[in-house]
């Protein structure tokens, strides 16, 4: 397993209840990490790619927050300095979270959005 197989995982799981919670299909990735050819970096960088932006966001208001940014780690992968920054720069206006699996961040998108079959995913 690695990043890139949690996340897909991720999202296959969330396409199994997007009928019954269609604001799920509104959630989606940001391709700031990986490999890539150097002619694909620079335009992407060209286009607005930034690094240190978080992989997923949740794009819905709740409580106090705008929205949830999901950083995916795998391993003993830990938050970089760019990716700090961003969080500290963006502040309490988000919920942040780490997840290290496919399931915990479906829990805590669930939990964040009040889906109860996502937060109780195992």
């Amino acid at each position: 397993m690695s990043e890139h197989d949690e996340q897909c995982q991720l999202f296959s799981i969330l396409a199994l209840y997007e009928e019954a919670h269609p604001e799920l299909k509104w959630v989606h990735a940001i391709p700031n990490g990986g490999h890539r050819h150097i002619s694909v970096a620079k335009a992407m960088k060209a286009e607005g790619l930034k690094a240190g932006v978080w992989d997923i966001f949740v794009p819905f208001q709740r409580g106090s927050y705008h929205g949830m940014y999901i950083e995916m780690k795998y391993g003993n992968n830990h938050l970089t300095t760019n990716q700090k920054r961003f969080m500290q720069d963006l502040g309490n206006a988000y919920d942040w979270r780490i997840c290290y699996c496919a399931i915990e961040a479906a829990q805590a998108i669930g939990e964040y959005l009040g889906i109860e079959e996502l937060e109780r995913i195992v």
